[in-house]
């Protein structure tokens, strides 16, 4: 089970952006809307993508809202 752990991630990549009114509850920085895409690998190969969007800190990269 040990091995398992290290043959599967998961990456996030934003896609694109635009600004949005609001501020980080973290930080105190601008937030974003972005278009996010979720990939799942094994062994290197994609098994699964999943594309959503979300707002997202300018500074920092939290998630603050997910519209899935």
């Amino acid at each position: 089970m040990v091995c398992f752990c290290f043959l599967v991630d998961q990456k996030r990549k934003m896609k694109a952006s635009k600004p949005a009114a609001g501020t980080c509850s973290r930080c105190g920085r601008g937030a974003r809307i972005a278009d996010m895409k979720t990939s799942t690998r094994f062994c290197l190969i994609p098994i699964y993508c999943r594309s959503w969007r979300a707002m997202v800190c300018s500074f920092c990269g939290s998630v603050l809202k997910s519209y899935r």
